[in-house]
């Protein structure tokens, strides 16, 4: 009996120091005291404001250019509302008090055009969002003891700890072997993934959002790394912000870049991206049949006639492609399918047509004047003058 008790209590004691030794989530301004500059770029993302309090979404932080949410939905009042989801670049949706998703009609807002829309209109929806949308979270219990809100977390939105780990060991001492730095894309998958990472989820006609580790897995990139082409701490869609992409797609395919310079398209302003990453993925609004608001990360094109975007159900991509559709026709939409297939494959080296220089006229010379002949000269008043004198001379001869 007092073995097992010794034993009981050992095991006690080794949990308690685990649980004592455990690092701790200390928030995002502490990491600001020593990395202030990757802290601003931070700051200036959507990630920190994924998830906040309603009273935090009010004021936003203009000094970063995130706006403040002053819409809310018809009939609701900022005392029914717990958290703000989003609001910043897309979409803003909101918690009510007992932490469930506002749902009806016209309770989601969309940024870009001002309109209200519909949520899950009926439908009773619990914030079961937290894996990706806070730092520190546990599925055990409720935040805040709302039964709406599954899980709990150490701080709402993606904070620094989100991706590096809780940071309490590292305030203390720090070390690069007590903080997680990964830049390996799975861990950017393990929040920009839908369903399983092998297939695509579509719906509407369009890619669903939040789905580039998917997409990147399925396209001729796969092998690179997010971090290759994203500075993964500055954002780009902050207008402020203008390095957030660290190599464009010229520094790998110059030869591509090269041929590009100087086409129709190129001259016309249009980018690699336009066509290569078009807008085929949608998260609040599609602006047309094929342009979404969101870019996809497949950045190949299909030019075959019998190739389809979507399966024949319309609920995933059909391959590791995007479609003449939505690579052309978001730009080009009074154009068709047929027009964008017979251009599409001229896209990269189509040139301005140069009509020939017709030669130069000769310009008109002037014909060398006429000369004028010269009249035979008549005997004039000088030779009948002569001749009489020689007629004098020989008179007089004579008369000697």
């Amino acid at each position: 009996m007092h073995l097992r008790r010794l034993f009981l209590t050992l095991l006690i004691a080794i949990a308690v120091a685990g649980v004592a030794s455990a690092a701790e989530y200390v928030g995002s301004e502490k990491c600001k005291v020593c990395h202030s500059d990757i802290y601003d770029d931070f700051i200036k993302t959507g990630h920190p404001y994924k998830l906040r309090p309603a009273d935090e979404a009010r004021a936003g932080s203009p000094e970063n250019g995130i706006r403040a949410v002053t819409e809310i939905p018809e009939g609701v009042s900022w005392d029914d509302v717990s958290y703000v989801i989003g609001g910043v670049w897309w979409k803003t949706r909101f918690i009510n008090e007992t932490g469930y998703i506002i749902t009806g009609d016209k309770v989601q807002y969309n940024i870009e055009t001002g309109e209200w829309v519909a949520y899950h209109p009926g439908e009773v929806k619990p914030y079961n969002c937290g894996r990706c949308h806070t730092t520190g979270y546990s599925e055990d219990g409720n935040q805040d003891g709302l039964p709406g809100l599954e899980g709990t977390w150490a701080f709402p939105g993606i904070e620094c700890e989100a991706c590096h780990g809780p940071g309490g060991d590292h305030i203390k001492a720090p070390s690069k072997d007590n903080i997680v730095k990964d830049e390996s894309k799975e861990l950017c998958g393990k929040c920009h993934i839908r369903g399983d990472k092998d297939s695509i989820p579509a719906k509407g006609g369009f890619i669903r959002h939040h789905e580039q580790y998917n997409e990147l897995l399925a396209s001729p990139m796969k092998d690179l790394n997010c971090v290759t082409c994203h500075d993964p701490h500055k954002s780009v869609k902050n207008p402020t912000v203008t390095d957030a992409i660290k190599i464009g797609c010229e520094s790998c395919h110059s030869d591509a870049a090269k041929e590009y310079e100087g086409t129709v398209m190129d001259k016309a302003g249009v980018e690699c991206i336009d066509c290569h990453m078009p807008r085929a993925s949608k998260s609040a609004v599609a602006k047309s049949q094929y342009e979404g608001d969101i870019r996809t990360h497949l950045f190949a094109i299909s030019i075959d006639p019998n190739a389809k975007i979507f399966t024949d159900d319309g609920k995933y991509v059909a391959g590791g492609y995007v479609t003449v559709e939505y690579a052309c026709l978001g730009c080009h939409k009074d154009k068709d399918r047929e027009w964008a297939l017979k251009y599409a494959p001229k896209a990269m080296t189509l040139k301005e047509e140069v009509k020939p220089t017709p030669p130069a006229t000769p310009k008109p010379t002037t014909p060398p004047p006429t000369p004028t002949p010269t009249p035979e000269k008549q005997p004039g008043f000088e030779a009948i003058f002569a001749i009489a004198g020689v007629l004098a001379v020989l008179y007089f001869l004579r008369r000697k």
